[in-house]
């Protein structure tokens, strides 16, 4: 069983910046790919970026592209997003989610999740 867990929502201001954190853990060491999601009211769940186990490979939403960052931690269990220049359309609650194998923005392709984590961006 591997334990997901967000960390780092908040409310900001338009422009602002936030920083999420993702713990993707189980028994052993294994690095596990990891894809950053939100979900905002009356909406579908919806990919935000993604890395690979190895970190060679990183994925954005064309949403995210030039704002949002996603990258690995010194303890290769952590994942960061930070989100830059954020936008009131950010408002959402944002998951983590991890597998084994290749980086993918399909969720259905993702079997462990986080609880999520509320991102508020006023205007």
């Amino acid at each position: 069983q591997v334990q997901v867990a967000e960390s780092g929502g908040g409310l900001r201001q338009a422009g602002g910046s936030l920083r999420l954190d993702c713990r993707a853990s189980g028994y052993t060491s294994r690095v596990y790919a990891v894809g950053w999601f939100r979900q905002a009211p009356g909406k579908d769940r919806e990919f935000v970026a993604g890395i690979s186990a190895s970190d060679r490979v990183r994925q954005y939403a064309d949403s995210a592209k030039g704002r949002f960052t996603i990258s690995r931690g010194d303890s290769l269990d952590t994942v960061y997003l930070q989100m830059d220049r954020l936008k009131p359309d950010d408002t959402a609650v944002y998951y983590c989610a991890a597998r084994d194998g290749r980086a993918t923005s399909s969720a259905e392709n993702y079997p462990w999740w986080g609880q999520g984590t509320q991102v508020t961006v006023s205007s």
